[in-house]
Formats: structure tokens, C-alpha cells, sequence
């Protein structure tokens, strides 16, 4: 059925009268529907490791609108947290975790393989969507890619600039690079698994990728993604991969080339009609929709949702927004979004 997936065919680099559509936090808290299922998880890694549950709150936004891709329900800590790292999540505030900051912190560390026991529950929840999503809808298995899970893991907590990331890249740039080996091999061992699960596409989050300077963007975030996708399509020949280098600006042009991906997600930070001339040239890409439409909706978000999908109708695009979706959106303006892009 993959010739019928259109988020495959663009994938592929096929060019669609209407772009394919889902968006990033598809599954989460804007759905009532979705409220109600953590609440019967407990806490937020319940939910993550409760197979059954998982796999429910990714089916709720393809039963709610008919997105023609799901993304499996997880969170990029889970992997650190497989590494060896305590994770937690405190209420209001995030994700907390036991920090890397010294060569002995790094050694005490699981190996790249040992990380599939812990993530069973993952690969089944995966197991289940490739069972249960409707014949048309792809899957999407993901990960943090691994300069943005570096930086959780050394601060031991989200920060606004990634500062002690980038403190110890300047002052132990040995131990720095050790950390982001071994999150490239593990990543490679964790998507390796979801696509064995039954996941059609990947992609690899670099949320913090922009806040990267002059060679340690092209290093740290573009080279590992090289690495990382290298490896699954020698695992995996024809897997599709897209990767987000969120932040990049001016340096999304030539991304296909620098990482061997297949796609780029855009964020909402350049333009549609830039990314158009300077980065779909190179394949196809996703995006880059403003989240802040899905909140305000109105003549904007028809107006804005229009813009994006034709400058983007020359080549292979996926429609996304620009970032995940927050949770104070309108259910209903999302459902406005996805009649504007598919009407004749």
C-alpha cells in the first residue's frame, strides 16, 4: 500500500496537486481526548511506556481529522533515560535528568546496544499503529537528535540558550564529543528498532540546532544527522528520513546534501517563498506553517495556511506547522487548516 501513503510518494520527491498533512504534537495536550487518556496513564512517562495507552493517543488525532501520517507518542528523553540517566518530569516545569559533567559521568553510561530492553515498550506501541492505522495513513517513528538531547542531559533540564552545553563544548570539548558519539550510535540502534517495529519514515528532532555557531552548527547538529541517516539507510535501504534543524535560518539551504536526508522540516522562522527558491531545490520539504494560527485562527490562518501550500506547490512538500502545536489551540482551527490546504 506504500504507493497510496501520500506522505511516501513525497517523500520520494513526487510533487502533489495536495500536499500530505500532519503536524508535529498531532498527539497532546490541546485534545480533550488526549486529557483524558494521560489522566488514565497517571503521569506523563506512564503514558510514554504504556503501550496500549501510547498507541491510543496517536490514533486520536488520525480518528479526529485523518492526518496522512501519525507519529508514534514517545519523548526524546526516553533515550537517555535507557542510557542509564534518571528522568523525571516535574509538574508546570518539565522533564528533569541526572547530568553528564565529568569523563566518569559518561563511562557510568550504558553502551549504544544495551538501550532495547529499557525501550520495549516504544517498539511495541509501534508494533500496534503499524496494526491499527488506517491503509493510507504512514508512520512516523522519531528521536532527538543528538546536540538537543546533549544539552537535556548535561544541563539536566530544558534552558532557554543551552548555555551549559555550550560551556562544556568550550571547556572539555573530549567529553562533549563523547556524549554525542554515543547519543549518535544509540539513536541509530533506537530508530533501527521503531523501523524494524513496523515505522515507514523517521525523523530526527534538532530543536535547538539555530542556538549552534559557525562550524559547531555544520559538527554538532548537521554531521551527526548525516551519520545517523548514513546508518539507517544502509540498515534500511529506501527508509525515508526527515530531519529538523530548527533555528538554522539561511543554513536550511544545502541541508539535503549536508545530511543525505530526505526531507527538511522548516520552521516558521524564514519564509515559505525563501525556503521554496533556496531548499526545496534540494528535495522535498515540511512545514512551516505559524503555530500561533492553530490559537488564533480567523482570516489569518485560512490567509496564511493558502501562502504556504502554494508557494510550496512547484515541489515535494509536507504540510506541517513551523513547530509543534501548543496546547492552547483550537481544536477547531485545525480542522479549518486542513480544509484550506485540501480544497479543489
Amino acid at each position: 500500500m506504500a504507493e497510496t501513503k501520500t506522505l511516501l510518494r513525497a517523500l520520494a520527491g513526487e510533487t502533489l496537486p495536495i500536499p500530505p498533512i500532519w503536524m508535529m504534537r498531532q498527539a497532546g495536550r490541546f485534545l480533550p481526548e488526549y486529557r483524558a487518556t494521560r489522566a488514565q496513564a497517571g503521569d506523563f512517562l506512564s503514558l510514554c511506556y504504556n503501550s496500549e495507552l501510547a498507541a491510543e493517543v496517536t490514533l486520536q488525532p488520525i480518528r479526529r481529522y485523518g492526518f496522512d501520517a501519525a507519529i508514534v507518542f514517545a519523548d526524546i528523553l526516553l533515550l537517555p533515560q535507557a542510557l542509564g540517566m534518571d528522568l523525571w518530569f516535574e509538574t508546570g516545569e518539565g522533564p528533569r535528568l541526572s547530568t553528564i559533567t565529568t569523563a566518569a559521568d559518561l563511562a557510568a553510561l550504558k553502551p549504544a546496544d544495551a538501550i532495547h530492553d529499557h525501550l520495549a515498550p516504544i517498539y511495541e506501541t509501534v508494533r500496534i499503529l503499524s496494526r491499527a492505522l488506517p491503509r493510507e495513513t504512514a508512520l512516523i517513528g522519531f528521536a532527538g537528535a543528538p546536540w538537543t538531547v546533549a544539552s537535556y542531559m548535561i544541563a539536566g533540564r530544558g534552558t532557554p540558550d543551552q548555555g551549559p552545553a555550550h560551556a562544556l563544548k568550550s571547556t572539555d570539548r573530549a567529553l562533549f564529543e563523547g556524549i554525542i558519539d554515543l547519543l549518535t550510535e544509540a539513536t541509530v540502534e533506537y530508530l533501527s528498532m521503531q523501523v524494524q517495529a513496523g515505522a515507514e519514515v523517521v525523523k530526527l528532532f534538532d530543536s535547538w540546532a539555530g542556538t549552534l555557531q559557525g562550524a559547531d552548527f555544520a559538527d554538532f547538529s548537521l554531521a551527526p544527522m548525516q551519520k545517523i541517516t548514513a546508518a539507517l539507510k544502509s540498515r534500511h535501504p529506501g527508509l525515508p528520513v526527515i530531519v529538523f534543524p530548527r533555528g538554522a535560518g539561511p543554513r536550511f539551504a544545502g541541508s539535503h546534501a549536508a545530511t543525505g536526508a530526505d526531507c527538511i522540516a522548516i520552521d516558521d522562522g524564514v519564509s515559505a517563498e525563501w525556503a521554496a527558491a533556496n531548499v526545496q531545490t534540494g528535495g522535498c520539504v515540511q512545514g512551516n506553517l505559524a503555530s500561533y494560527h492553530m490559537v488564533t485562527g480567523g482570516d489569518a490562518l485560512i490567509a496564511e495556511t493558502r501562502r504556504v501550500r502554494d508557494a510550496f506547490a512547484k515541489g515535494p512538500h509536507i504540510f506541517n506547522l513551523g513547530h509543534g502545536i501548543t496546547p492552547d489551540a483550537d481544536p477547531d482551527n485545525v480542522q479549518r487548516m486542513i480544509d484550506t490546504v485540501r480544497e479543489g
